[in-house]
């Protein structure tokens, strides 16, 4: 039995080795794809984004709208592409910082489904910001325009 699970665990290390590269675009795709479905629904929905930034009471809610769906836009090609994927990463980890802080405030919702929603999104996003710093040790890798580049 305990061979059978360190030949698990062996082929399993063989596999993330042999498809690194593979495996770390697929993890900068998923990683971007929160950013491109919210940039999408802010975009067909401006005005509702602006009412959920203006709840928050947020000063110049458009303005910050319009800064945050590019930068959801840059963000997402900097991954999708991997171009200047480091920094990307650590663009990343503070915009989602900042997002946590601002709009997901868990604490300050009476116990309930609004505190349960806004404790379920922290903790994505604490989970967003350890992706990106994985993608900030790992860089873009083989697949990504970084390396073409020589990055």
């Amino acid at each position: 039995m305990q061979s059978d699970f360190h030949s698990l665990i062996s082929r399993a290390d063989a596999f993330a080795s042999k498809n690194a590269d593979l495996l770390i675009l697929i993890g900068r795709i998923l990683l971007a794809w929160v950013f491109v479905g919210s940039a999408y629904g802010a975009i067909i929905n401006f005005s509702g984004s602006v009412g959920y930034f203006s709840s928050l009471n947020l000063p110049a809610p458009g303005l910050f709208t319009a800064t945050t769906v590019a930068l959801e836009v840059l963000i997402s090609a900097g991954l999708i592409f991997g171009v200047g994927t480091r920094y990307v990463a650590v663009l990343v980890f503070l915009f989602v910082l900042a997002a946590t802080a601002i709009a997901h405030r868990y604490w300050d919702y009476p116990p309930g489904p609004q505190q349960v929603g806004q404790y379920n999104n922290f903790l994505k996003n604490i989970s967003i910001m350890g992706g990106a710093m994985l993608i900030f040790v790992t860089g873009g890798g083989r697949f990504s325009l970084d390396r073409k580049f020589g990055r």
